[in-house]
């Protein structure tokens, strides 16, 4: 179902979440993102009834529930600690929504071959939830969730606890879940990677209020505020001024000058995403490549890339593909070339208002 939250206006103690506008459509797989303490897990437990609207309307499927219980909304919740009652076995903690919800006993038992089958747990049943492991246990919450047939599922972190490799199957277990049952789900995280492999659209909130609603590629590629663009790891954000020199638009600040591709003069901030930079010894005749010269400050290995601190002066962050450093191999000190496209660079005027 669609969930609609128009002009939402939380207060917990002294948090405020302000003027939340947002429709997640039906079926969609919405990611809320922000860094801790930005009011995720507010707005998700409002979502869910959990706390109080002071103003605002909350509507599910063209029904407003901004005033109704949480057990009559339709909606279920899976948090980060998984919640699991420990002196219930897996069977028992399944099954817990469901003895809830007024079904008969057939009811009950056929909702619940059907979830045991979805998740696989059928020999977990027996078990408490302190014998299961972190997959196990998200398994075991999802499996309660989803049970109910809820209208719409709300995920609060929930594969921020689990190790690397549980985490990406976790992962692709919720893709397919969802490609499978459609539900309208909204999952919180603090995880860029995260939200871009899992959502349909992305919604980047901080510091009480939503910044930025749109695709993965919307927010990674065209990010509307310095906050968002720091938030997604965007690193080079440079003040300055757009201005025409011998035909071209250049932008120049923070000791730094690149050609930009432009429409108007003017105050703005460039992003400069630390990907679309490449380092090389000598210029290449490309055409609408900036090139700027630098001295390695730092070199970073992260493992499959490693990014490159250039002082230009301005610091610019650049990531490399291990297969390129081979070749480079550059050490603190080296002057270098920094490569990046003039279409590459994003222009934020929105930051000078």
């Amino acid at each position: 179902m669609t969930l609609t939250l128009d002009r939402v206006h939380i207060e917990v103690g002294d948090f405020a979440v302000r003027d939340i506008g947002l429709t997640v459509n039906d079926g969609e797989y919405f990611v809320l993102l922000g860094p801790t303490g930005s009011g995720k897990t507010v707005l998700l437990e409002t979502i869910a009834g959990l706390h109080r609207v002071k103003s605002g309307t909350i509507t599910l499927g063209g029904r407003e529930i901004t005033s109704t219980p949480p057990e009559g909304r339709g909606i279920s919740i899976v948090y980060q600690d998984y919640a699991l009652f420990p002196h219930l076995t897996v069977a028992g903690n399944v099954a817990f929504g469901l003895s809830c919800g007024g079904r008969t006993k057939s009811e009950i038992s056929e909702a619940m071959d059907w979830v045991v089958a979805l998740f696989g747990i059928g020999l977990l049943l027996h078990r408490k939830p302190a014998t299961l492991s972190g997959g196990e246990r998200q398994k075991v919450a999802l499996a309660r969730a989803l049970a109910t047939k809820p209208a719409v599922i709300l995920l609060d972190e929930p594969l921020s606890a689990l190790d690397p490799e549980t985490r990406e199957s976790l992962q692709q277990e919720l893709r397919g879940l969802h490609a499978m049952l459609k539900t309208t789900t909204i999952h919180v995280t603090h995880s860029f990677e995260e939200a871009i492999a899992l959502g349909d659209r992305v919604g980047v909130l901080g510091q009480g209020r939503l910044h930025q609603v749109g695709t993965p590629t919307e927010i990674f590629s065209r990010p509307n505020s310095e906050f968002v663009a720091r938030f997604t790891m965007a690193k080079n954000i440079f003040h300055g001024v757009v201005s025409k020199r011998h035909g071209n638009m250049v932008f120049a600040g923070d000791g730094i000058a690149f050609n930009v591709v432009a429409q108007e003069e003017g105050p703005c901030c460039a992003v400069v995403r630390p990907e679309v930079v490449s380092i090389s010894a000598q210029p290449e005749s490309l055409e609408g490549t900036n090139y700027i010269s630098g001295t390695v400050a730092d070199v970073i290995d992260k493992g499959p890339v490693c990014s490159i601190i250039l002082e230009v002066p301005a610091r610019l962050d650049c990531l490399v593909p291990r297969a390129s450093m081979e070749n480079l191999r550059p050490e603190p000190g080296e002057t270098l070339l920094a490569c990046f496209k003039a279409s590459a660079i994003h222009l934020l005027r929105e930051e000078l208002r």
